[in-house]
This record gives C-alpha cells, structure tokens and sequence, in this order.
C-alpha cells in the first residue's frame, strides 16, 4: 500500500492528515469505488486535458462524466483529452489511469467540479490501482485551494 513519492512529499510538506485504503486492483474509478467500498461521489477522478499552452487536471467524482463542451466554455478554450504517453510524462511516478487530482504536486493546473468543493470527505488515486488517499474535504480543499471550481460534469 503506497502513494506515488512526489504525491506523498507535495501532502507531507503541506502538514496535510490523510490516511490509505488499499483495494484490489481495478481499471475504472467505478470499480474502485465498489472494490473499496466508497461512494462514488466523494471518489474524485481524474481526467488530463490539454490546450494550447498546458495541460490541466479536470476533477469530478467517480459518479460523474466530464461534459467537455460545458468544460471548454468554463476555460474559454478548446480542449482535448491528453494522451497516454503526455500523461504518463506528467505523472511519471503514477501509473496510467491513476493520476491524483493533487495537481500543484505535479505542476499541473486544476479545475475542480463543484460536486467535490462540497464534499465531507475525499478519496482519491495515489498513484496506482490499488490504493486510495482518504482526506477530509476542507484538507482537499486545501490542497486544491488554487483550482479553479465549476460545474462541468454530469452523473453517469
């Protein structure tokens, strides 16, 4: 049961209390949330976007689906989903599929859906598919304090 190193060091440096929760191996958030036993709306996924200058981590809850179009017009740009190998060297620690939303522990930019500003509590990758990072939702905030928070997400 680990989280990727920069992860770990980014939470660490910011005095953040958080906990693990391991979970058989799984290939979607939504398998996650079952195999770990955790709503799907305070599982935050990660979705990598680029446009025309960077990349930016979309954040919405497992429960949820990125509406791109409603996205693009948040950002007022067009926006496209990154591909595996542009991810892979973002999260060069994480495996793919299993970015954290904790984007300033990477240099990535954030936008977090609204659904996950309120949250109680959070879950979320920490870098392989086998564990979670489980905070509460005003350390989240915290650590997302520079995103920027808008809906662009529907239930799936």
């Amino acid at each position: 049961m680990t989280i990727a190193r920069k992860l770990q060091d980014y939470i660490d440096s910011e005095g953040i209390d958080y906990d693990t929760l391991a979970h058989h191996r799984t290939a979607t958030t939504s398998q996650t949330a079952e195999a770990a036993h955790v709503p799907g709306n305070r599982l935050a996924k990660s979705v990598v976007v680029h446009h025309e200058t960077g990349y930016v981590l979309a954040v919405v809850p497992a429960s949820h689906r990125v509406e791109l179009s409603t996205l693009q017009e948040v950002m007022n740009r067009r926006l496209g989903l990154a591909t595996e190998e542009e991810v892979s060297e973002l999260f060069s620690d994480c495996e793919t599929g299993a970015v954290p939303p904790i984007g300033s522990a990477y240099g990535v930019a954030v936008i977090l859906d609204e659904s996950l500003d309120r949250a109680s509590d959070v879950y979320f990758e920490g870098g392989d598919h086998r564990t979670l990072v489980h905070m509460s939702g005003p350390n989240f905030r915290n650590l997302t304090k520079d995103a920027q928070v808008a809906r662009f997400s529907h239930p799936s």
